[in-house]
């Protein structure tokens, strides 16, 4: 199995620190509001990640983390927390905002077959844990106070930047726009923050009541759960410059060394070319797709066009084009179902081995998915596609052979009409067109047309 590590910026072979099992974190939602479809990509493809790992026999210790504390609006550790400027805007309390979003982003990563790390941790469970990982990195001499905080201090890192490939000096050119006079250069980030006394969420601390800061937060949660070194650290691209970057830099602090050895990031959603936005109103939800008549799988099925480290334009269009091809090819498969067709143990090797190939190779599903067309499309019908495809379906989680709705007044052949439909087939690929013509002729005496696809035969009562 090979992945893309972006802090070494190539592709490595992957193999676990530890025997069998992988030890993975993955940065969850802020839960201030609901989930967009640009943060559910990201989780499609954290998804895949475990499908594939499972595939190839690992065990997985995954965990990921629900931000309900600390994520100010501003990434320069500035302005409110999310979570307090939303339960003040819809006058509830943090708390109360926290629990609805979690449930609404836990029902959405469920829609889209999105399995469910095995480890959830909350930020707000974890203070102690995040307190003392502060103080040892000021005991350390990393940490340093100011009036407002605990900060980071960056300048005693020499490899500060590793996984963004930061220009510190061009950041530092920036220090006159700096509002904090007291940071030592304008990149130190907040480990803890001193609250105000009306701030909503505050804990005791060595420093008087405050809250933590973002970062601080997954590096805390990582090591109680996974420990000082783990396997894989997965997100968006979004969070490399900053959240990420600083999460390595409070690991390579307290420990030495990076808090994981490779780093995976999805790549972003674009929406008709653009950056989604809210002044733009293109951001869209889970159940707003769902209003405009596509299934949450029809989603699912086009992120898995696009590699995962390549961007994504999102359009209606193309929301159109994955809703028909998920359904031509769910049809494509149901035709295998039951069929007497053969696949050699030679043939399925070869498909096997195809499909094996592209997922090992960082995640390629676009390659993988073209694999499993051309084994739907076979012209000779088996069952061993089908359970074939099926064993596919375990990476792509589309519900491959989810049969489709019926219409009150679909015809559904019985068995001995299939039977005759099947025989007719079957005479048309050995080009005994007398035969195909001859059992064409019989069904429609009974009322009963076919019509040619390009997935199989549709057979319509008249």
């Amino acid at each position: 199995m090979i992945v893309y590590n972006t802090l070494s910026r190539k592709k490595e072979e992957f193999k676990p620190l530890e025997g069998n099992t992988v030890r993975m974190y993955s940065c969850g939602p802020t839960v201030y509001g609901y989930a967009h479809i640009g943060n559910l990509r990201t989780y499609v493809f954290m998804d895949e990640l475990r499908r594939v790992l499972k595939w190839n026999g690992y065990k997985l210790r995954h965990a990921m983390n629900i931000t309900d504390v600390g994520h100010l609006v501003s990434d320069s550790d500035s302005g409110e927390d999310k979570m307090a400027k939303t339960a003040r805007e819809q006058k509830k309390t943090p708390w109360e905002i926290a629990a609805f979003y979690t449930e609404q982003f836990f029902k959405d990563i469920d829609a889209l077959n999105i399995g469910r790390p095995e480890i959830i941790c909350k930020a707000t469970d974890h203070i102690p844990e995040m307190i003392d990982y502060v103080v040892k990195l000021q005991e350390r001499g990393y940490g340093y106070e100011t009036s407002d905080g605990i900060y980071f201090d960056i300048g005693k890192l020499p490899n500060y930047g590793c996984l963004s490939r930061a220009n510190l000096e061009e950041q530092q050119a920036g220090a006159r726009v700096e509002v904090n006079s007291e940071k030592h250069h304008p990149a130190d980030f907040a480990l803890w923050k001193k609250a105000p006394k009306e701030h909503i969420m505050q804990w005791e601390s060595p420093w008087g009541m405050g809250y933590p800061g973002w970062h601080i937060e997954c590096s805390a949660m990582g090591l109680k759960y996974l420990g000082e070194e783990f396997d894989i650290h997965t997100g968006g691209v979004d969070a490399i410059p900053i959240h990420h970057e600083n999460e390595i830099a409070q690991c390579e602090g307290l420990f030495g060394h990076p808090a994981a050895r490779v780093w995976m990031h999805g790549e972003f959603l674009q929406v008709d070319g653009g950056k989604m936005s809210k002044s733009l109103g293109n951001v869209y939800t889970v159940d707003e797709l769902k209003k405009r008549g596509y299934d949450p799988l029809d989603y699912r099925f086009f992120c898995l066009s696009a590699h995962y480290r390549n961007k994504l334009n999102f359009t209606f269009e193309g929301m159109d084009g994955a809703k028909s091809g998920l359904k031509n090819l769910r049809a494509a498969t149901l035709a295998h179902k039951g069929a007497s067709g053969k696949l050699s143990e030679a043939e399925r090797a070869e498909l096997m081995g195809a499909f094996e190939e592209a997922i090992n190779d960082d995640l390629n599903i676009p390659k993988a998915l073209g694999v499993v067309w051309n084994a739907a499309r076979r012209a000779e019908k088996s069952n061993d596609i089908y359970e074939l495809l099926l064993k596919f379906d375990e990476i792509l989680g589309i519900d491959i052979a989810r049969e489709p709705e019926k219409k009150e007044d679909e015809f559904v052949p019985d068995a001995e009409t299939q039977a005759l439909i099947d025989a007719r087939t079957a005479a048309k690929k050995a080009k005994n067109w007398a035969e195909a013509d001859r059992i064409r002729d019989e069904l429609a005496a009974k009322g009963i047309k076919l019509i040619d696809t390009p997935t199989g035969v549709k057979a319509v009562k008249e």
